[in-house]
């Protein structure tokens, strides 16, 4: 099987996780794309292949003669967004695409370089789109779909390597991906997740990562008789959110930029809830966001003269950078690969985390691959054969580098 014939037979399981769901994996349809992925992991010629808590492991021993080179991790994530449709995806697959818009056929819909201008660059590619009523499920199973191509190329060209630890995880879309991964069990010493964007793209600073809860409750009192009685704590939220720096917010950010972000607002007179997520590279400023939120909530409580607001801010992945450093081989022979495939290397911060920011504080440094993969979780999702072609010679590339003499 090619590259691209793996990846439309994973994109064919339906595998979106579930936030609600307190089990591992949330969502049992992911175990259907781990079964299958290990059957294929034994069939390539891995050898220890298992599932655990939903996670699949395997290993690929080292050539004889190079066990003393260090064991390289490669890591994939097997559920999809669950932010938008996941399930029956039907892709469509465009030979020699020719620059210009393209229907997805199920929405009507249109994917146009006008909105999405790296597409440009996918001219002449074989690409592969949705048809507009689900997402696609490039992000990760172009990962999955790399790493299970680069290794079993490896092991057809008699290429000599070191060992390569490989692992799935569940769960990675809701932020649950590393809760239960077997650094250990997985023995590699260093690792790279495949879960990035265009081929050449590096990463290995991600942001610093917390979610906030403010809960305001107010006063009900029968709006007939409520005058100098009635705190409308809907009213207050609204307060509370416009109280935040209007500029700071994702439609309004890039690159170092960071944001607060209210993704959940539920409430009534009686008591209101909105869910944040805050965002930012910088350790300082990620402090100060949080700090802000309470100094908001103190305000409002003071100007009521009440404790109306109430906020709870809890970290859920941090950045990467600080565990990457000290191992920065992990970046200079992830840009020699690139090299080698062709093309440019670029070192970019991602606007998000991945399993690799958990696991770097884990002990196991971890940075970021690119997938091939464009405009994710969603019905303008894409990507293309030549760009995962490219991304899986890059990571033949990091093994062969690794096992030079």
């Amino acid at each position: 099987m090619s590259v691209l014939e793996k990846f439309l037979s994973y994109i064919k399981i339906s595998s979106p996780s579930d936030e609600e769901c307190e089990s591992c994996p949330s969502s049992a349809c992911q175990l259907d794309v781990a079964e299958f992925v290990a059957q294929q992991m034994k069939e390539t010629g891995l050898s220890d292949v298992r599932i655990e808590k939903g996670y699949v492991y395997g290993r690929l021993p080292a050539t004889k003669g190079y066990e003393d080179v260090p064991c390289i991790g490669l890591i994939a994530h097997m559920d999809t967004a669950p932010e938008f449709n996941g399930w029956d995806v039907k892709p469509q697959i465009i030979e020699n695409y020719d620059g210009g818009d393209v229907l997805l056929a199920g929405s009507g819909d249109v994917l146009s370089p006008a909105d999405f201008p790296e597409l440009l660059g996918s001219k002449g590619h074989t690409l592969i789109t949705t048809d507009g009523t689900t997402l696609l499920g490039a992000d990760d199973k172009a990962g999955i779909a790399v790493i299970m191509q680069a290794v079993e190329e490896i092991i057809s060209s008699g290429m000599p390597h070191g060992a390569i630890a490989v692992g799935f995880t569940p769960d990675e879309e809701i932020g649950r991906g590393a809760d239960n991964f077997n650094v250990e069990g997985f023995g590699a010493q260093f690792a790279y997740t495949v879960d990035g964007g265009l081929p050449g793209e590096i990463e290995y600073q991600n942001f610093n990562a917390y979610s906030a809860k403010v809960t305001i409750t107010g006063r009900s009192i029968h709006p007939g008789s409520s005058k100098n009685q009635m705190i409308n704590s809907q009213r207050v939220a609204m307060e509370f959110d416009r109280m935040l720096p209007e500029f700071e917010r994702p439609e309004y950010t890039e690159g170092f930029e960071g944001f607060y972000h209210l993704i959940g607002f539920d409430g009534c007179t009686e008591k209101t809830t909105l869910s944040y997520i805050l965002r930012d590279h910088d350790d300082d400023k990620i402090v100060a966001k949080c700090r802000l939120m309470q100094d908001v909530a103190a305000f409002l409580n003071k100007k009521y003269g009440r404790e109306l607001v109430a906020v709870e801010t809890k970290e859920s992945y941090r950045n990467m950078k600080c565990q990457i450093l000290p191992h920065f081989h992990l970046i200079e022979n992830a840009q020699k690969a690139v090299e080698m495939a062709g093309i440019t290397p670029k070192n970019i911060a991602i606007r998000g985390g991945t399993d690799g920011a958990r696991l770097s504080f884990m002990g196991l440094p971890c940075p970021n691959l690119a997938t091939g993969g464009m405009n994710f979780h969603g019905k303008y999702e894409c990507t293309t054969k030549e760009n995962m072609e490219i991304c899986t010679q890059v990571v033949k590339n990091i093994i062969s580098l690794y096992a030079q003499r």
